[in-house]
């Protein structure tokens, strides 16, 4: 890792400053690695809640889906030894929406076998009651071990 050695050599050269500038773009670097992964699973939550409410069905690997994206989130977000998370709520909804339409687009290649575009995918649902119902499970997500 280049910017270990990087901050070594600022220390030992009395270079607080730099060395503390080093640090937070590092811890910078980790947040968005964290917020990178935490979206990854919001595609994946998102998803399979389009294909649900499009194809107004659900399939136990749908569900199991659902389950893993959901815990994906959760331990992704937290943070280990500060406590908290690295995206807040707001920031989680912000996230969501963001994430909405190439969720949408790839649900749309999956629901009814491929048959519709992300266009008439987004006819048949409600995008922001999807939005809201994503956050709801997020924020009330506890593990289960059935």
């Amino acid at each position: 890792m280049d910017e270990i050695m990087l901050l070594r050599k600022m220390v030992e050269e009395h270079d607080y400053q730099g060395a503390l500038a080093l640090i937070d773009e590092m811890d910078e670097m980790a947040k968005d690695d964290k917020i990178n992964k935490v979206e990854a699973y919001l595609i994946v939550l998102l998803i399979h809640l389009i294909k649900q409410k499009a194809e107004n069905r659900t399939t136990k690997s749908w569900s199991r889906s659902i389950d893993n994206a959901l815990d994906g989130i959760v331990r992704s977000n937290k943070k280990r030894k500060a406590g908290g998370n690295y995206l807040e709520t707001n920031e989680l909804a912000e996230a969501i929406d963001e994430s909405f339409l190439r969720a949408l687009k790839d649900a749309a290649s999956e629901a009814f076998e491929g048959m519709y575009s992300p266009y008439q995918i987004s006819t048949m649902i409600e995008p922001e009651q999807i939005k809201v119902d994503a956050l709801d499970l997020i924020i009330n997500y506890k593990p289960s071990y059935s």
